[in-house]
């Protein structure tokens, strides 16, 4: 039944790479054409921003201007904010304020979108054939496959990169114009006034008075979508018949919308199309349909175009996936050998191993029931429950062989009975401990909360349904298969032998356990001594093991971010990012380059001296190297390239920014910003910060000596000329800025038509005083004639966060050193340099870890505390659970030691490992005390009731012990994707296991003898009854109806 309903739920389980952590984020697109940075900030930034700030749980507003005239406002929530009300809440704010942005920004739109900021998929298309350009691909894939694509389940945004969208571009001709003396003014109107819609109605109607026999409807062909006809417009007309069309003073052509990116995969024009899913999706799921669908429309295209995925979420996610699978499998088949060499017959060891698949998919069915999914903390939860899961079944079956030895010739229903009977106390007290480490850590909120949550439920579930399982099943099972061989004499294998001399070198090493316990257990010197040493321990390691939150895997994917010097063209961004695809090709390990000129990443920023190229890795097993060495390669040769150029990894959790590493602004917070000054203060920080040892990689786009040209109109002059100055200004904003006043449909799809001067009059700044502007008087002035050009500089991309100006600035924390020590770095720094009026502050993954206190103390205190209670409530004394508490100090050490060995962190996976360790070590221990207190209920002294409960739990706690070490080899030899998390949690549970089992069992004795000296005699509540609850509880259950048959089964 449970495996039947498990099998369900597994069918059913959403797939994903982690919990649902990632902040709900509201991206506000806004385009602004012609406008510069500073003028985004000032005309529609500061509003919306003001207007949305402090809208209900909102984490921080990162917003981000560039003189394309585009800008980018992201608002980021709490996580488990409802994505769709996080949208309403901004929308509603966004409503009262949209009167007051200017009108260009209210006609090209404010587009409001909840998304996950990192990309699910990023596919190129691209063309094998030189006379397809990036204009038809990005064309092509807007009228043919981005419909498609968008109405896939999931997906919340594709978008192509950049903008070749078809537009009919009007390009003027100024002096063609001065010399008609024709203004863009009429321009504008005769476009306005001649490309219409059309709507005369019906003829023939009878409106209620006279009927007609036919009736017709009156058409237009409505507005123009072919350059002649924008090309026949009349801009004037004269009774004599003449007339000046367009095509005499422009040229016009369908062209594109903007000419912002150059994209192209391996030096192969392309259109690069990014995906990004809708929250609560199933990543695999949608990844696995938008694929169905390439290969469908694959099929139609035009000769010459091919597509290639250069980055995928789910290869990453099914890799990893795939690795703990592998794992599981791994893990199941040694714990089996390890049971198989301690219970020494097939039969026993089929029984525990059974156990397995029902606990473990009947696990499946409570993710399901709380609402979880499958993901990488799920099956790690999986795998180590494995060695726990066994656990319980083993007590039984060692219990019932222990049993047929002490009373041979006993059935095996009959001693299954006696076992019960016994060891059902242990049982439920083991099953208590275990679940009471986990309970209290599914409460537990924030991103952290999330993973230990996943983690813990699924723990629990499992450990639980062991229990279930053998108090139920496991018992049935020995009953029916276990056979009992002592007292006969049987046929011996060489396996037998082996297993024979096993057993006897273990019954060696069992005496000299004894004899050492006799020794020391009752000198409390001894147990305090080591005690105090492993806290010292724990302590020295603690505070050399580096800390972190979730390491970087090895994603095969990496970000070359380019920066070339201020005021580069967008042609010179291409040919240095084309001349780092050609150093990448020569890198092994590396498949595929994807580069996009004009455009970064980081901060989805644009402007002509930005870049990034995706650099794709060939899978796992087919390179030696990994991701950090090629990163370091690259590095190494792309010195030479006359631009900076930096490499970053995808962000550790999907959603959690755009790259891995550290993400923080530098804040002006004076009431008004020098750029110039800040550019300064911004360049002395960053030089502080590469001073440190912890710090490397570190880079901001944030530069205020962008070539500019501020315009100088005297006002007197003009007015002399008769020139206004609102004309004045409307005219250089379309003819330099572009504009668009209406659209056309062509090819089942709106396109806009952008009025502009022809590029070769505006090539020079000088070109700009050659223009002509309309006066009252109808007279063509110049604009030397009343306007000047002043030469400066300032920035070419202004970021602001939380209504502040900002310098954004990404780095990697150098090798040997995690996060969070570069966080507490770049703090240090921020204190002891940055002057009055500036600060700091952290965003995506980074504002997590920055606000994260010590919680693994906190949480690893609530864990014992929380044990302890249960222990209490099970030995009805609060002395009796210290001796189970202070055994874990050992273990703890283990893990530590163990972390630094292997050179990793302590982060959430060793984490949670450790607290995992409390419940194992705590379950040993509860083996031992339980016993003990048996023998001392039953009239043994302390002393020989904590040396026999030590002697006959030794052989059960080791095999259980080891077992479940066995279990963490494959985690620790674990290699390709995820194998950073496999070997953290692997390391932190092997070494805190081996140590705990090997110094606790000899520790565990003595601080029971001190504990129960202590409580001897002591009471919680006068005349009470002995026995523990659970095991009244256990026998009043147990009333089996007595059977006769004693033998039966033994023949």
């Amino acid at each position: 039944m449970i495996v039947f309903i498990g099998v369900l739920a597994i069918k059913k389980l959403p797939i994903s790479q982690f919990p649902d952590i990632a902040p709900t984020t509201v991206n506000i697109f806004i385009a602004y054409p012609g406008s510069s940075a500073d003028v985004l900030v000032k005309s529609t930034l500061i509003t919306l921003e003001q207007a949305i700030n402090g809208v209900q749980d909102m984490r921080y507003i990162a917003t981000d201007a560039t003189s394309a005239g585009e800008a980018t406002l992201r608002i980021i929530f709490e996580p488990g904010t409802d994505p769709n009300d996080a949208v309403i809440r901004v929308k509603t704010r966004v409503d009262q304020v949209m009167p007051l942005l200017p009108e260009l920004v209210q006609r090209e739109g404010v587009i409001i979108t909840p998304i996950q900021p990192s990309m699910l998929m990023y596919v190129n298309l691209y063309s094998k054939s030189k006379t397809i350009d990036e204009k038809f691909l990005f064309n092509y894939a807007t009228v043919k496959m981005i419909p498609e694509i968008q109405r896939t389940k999931g997906v919340a945004r594709a978008q192509i990169l950049g903008s070749r969208r078809y537009a009919m571009r009007v390009w003027l001709n100024p002096e063609r114009m001065r010399a008609y003396s024709i203004s863009v003014e009429e321009v504008m109107k005769s476009l306005a006034e001649q490309s219409i819609i059309g709507r005369p109605g019906r003829i023939g109607q009878s409106s209620g008075i006279a009927a007609q026999s036919l009736e017709y409807v009156l058409t237009y062909k409505g507005r123009y979508s072919e350059p002649k006809e924008y090309e026949d417009i009349i801009i004037r007309a004269n009774k004599e018949g003449e007339s000046i069309h367009l095509k005499d003073i422009a040229k016009v052509e369908l062209g594109s919308e903007f000419f912002d990116i150059y994209s192209n995969l391996d030096g192969k024009a392309s259109a690069a199309i990014v995906l990004r899913q809708n929250y609560g999706s199933n990543a695999s799921d949608v990844i696995a349909e938008v694929k169905k669908k390439l290969d469908v429309m694959k099929a139609s295209f035009p000769p010459g175009i091919d597509y290639k995925i250069s980055y995928d979420v789910s290869q990453f996610l099914d890799a990893s996936i795939e690795q703990v699978i592998d794992t599981l499998r791994d893990a199941f088949i040694l714990v089996a050998l390890v049971v198989f060499l301690f219970l020494g017959d097939w039969r026993s060891t089929l029984i525990p191993i059974l156990a397995v698949p029902v606990s473990l998919i009947g696990a499946f069915f409570v993710i399901q029931g709380f609402g979880l999914s499958i993901n990488l903390i799920t099956l790690f939860a999986l795998v180590l429950a494995i060695g726990i899961v066994v656990d319980d079944a083993i007590v039984v079956v060692e219990a019932v062989h222990a049993k047929f030895e002490e009373e041979p010739g006993i059935s095996p229903y009959n001693a299954v009975k006696k076992v019960l009977s016994e060891i059902s106390g242990a049982i439920i007290a083991i099953t208590a401990v275990m679940v009471s480490v986990f309970v209290p850590i599914s409460f537990m909120s924030g991103p952290v909360g999330t993973f230990y949550r996943q983690f813990s439920i699924t723990m629990a579930s499992s450990i639980v349904i062991s229990a279930l399982i053998a108090l139920t099943l496991t018992p049935v099972l020995c009953a029916m298969l276990l056979k009992s061989h002592h007292g006969h004499p049987r046929k011996k294998s060489i396996m037998d032998k082996g297993i024979d001399a096993f057993n006897r070198g273990f019954e060696k090493l069992t005496g000299g356990y004894v004899s050492l316990l006799n020794r020391i257990v009752a000198r409390r010197l001894v147990t305090f001594l080591v005690l105090g040493l492993f806290c010292f321990g724990i302590f020295y390691v603690n505070s050399i093991v580096p800390a972190g939150f979730i390491p970087n895997e090895d994603q095969s994917t990496i970000y070359a971010i380019i920066q070339t010097p201020p005021g580069s063209t967008l042609e010179k961004t291409n040919e240095v990012s084309r001349r780092l695809q050609k150093i990448c090709e020569e890198v092994e390990g590396i498949e595929s380059v994807s580069s996009l000129a004009g455009y970064e990443i980081m901060t989805e920023g644009r402007g002509s001296n930005a870049g990034t190229c995706l650099i794709n890795l060939k899978p796992w097993h087919e390179r030696e190297q990994n991701v950090k060495e090629i990163m370091e390669e690259l590095e190494h040769a792309s010195k030479g390239l006359g631009a900076t150029v930096e490499f970053f990894e995808p962000p550790a959790i999907p959603g959690f920014g755009t790259s891995g590493g550290f993400s923080m602004r530098l804040l002006d917070k004076n009431t008004d910003t020098d750029y110039q000054e800040f550019d300064k203060i911004n360049k002395e920080f960053l030089d502080n910060l590469g001073k440190r040892k912890e710090l490397t990689g570190l880079f901001t786009f944030f530069a205020a000596n962008y070539p500019q040209y501020e315009l100088e109109i005297d006002n007197k002059l003009a007015m002399q000329k008769g020139v206004s100055i609102g004309k004045a200004m409307d005219n250089l904003n379309i003819m330099i800025g572009s504009t668009y006043e209406q659209g056309f449909i062509k090819f089942n799809q709106f396109f806009k038509v952008y009025v502009q001067s022809d590029p070769k009059y505006r090539r020079l700044p000088s070109d700009l005083l050659n223009l002509f502007v309309k006066n009252e008087a109808g007279e063509m002035v110049p604009y030397s004639s009343f306007m000047k050009l002043k030469k400066g500089q300032g920035p070419n991309e202004i970021t602001r966060f939380n209504l502040y100006n900002s310098a954004a600035i990404q780095g990697l924390p150098a090798k040997g050193y995690t996060t969070a020590e570069a966080i507490a770095a770049i703090r240090e720094v921020a204190a002891k340099t940055l002057p009055k009026g500036y600060d700091i502050a952290f965003e995506g993954l980074s504002y997590d870890e920055s606000i994260r206190g010590n919680e693994s103390v906190v949480v690893f205190m609530i864990v014992l505390a929380f044990v302890y209670l249960v222990l209490a409530a099970q030995y009805e004394s609060f002395i009796i659970p210290l001796a189970v508490v202070l055994s874990l100090p050992v273990g703890v050490f283990g893990s530590f030691l163990m972390l630094k060995l292997m050179g990793l962190e302590n982060n959430i996976y060793a984490q949670i490992g450790l607290i995992m360790l409390v419940g194992l070590l705590g379950k040993n221990a509860v083996l031992i005390v339980e016993f003990a207190v048996q023998k001392r209920a039953e009239g043994a002294t302390i002393l020989a009731a904590a040396i026999e409960g030590a002697r006959v739990r030794f052989r059960p706690i080791l095999m259980t012990s080891f077992a479940f070490v066995a279990g963490l080899i494959p985690l620790i030899m674990a290699t390709g994707a995820g194998a950073i998390g496999n070997r953290t949690i692997g390391s932190s549970a092997m070494g805190g296991m081996l140590f705990g089992t090997v110094f606790g069992v000899i520790i565990i004795p003595g601080l029971y003898y001190i504990f129960a000296k202590m409580a001897d005699g002591r009471k919680l509540i006068r005349d009470e009854e002995d026995s523990s609850l659970s095991e009244g509880f256990v026998h009043a259950i147990d009333a089996f109806p007595t059977s006769e048959d004693k033998d039966e089964h033994a023949k």
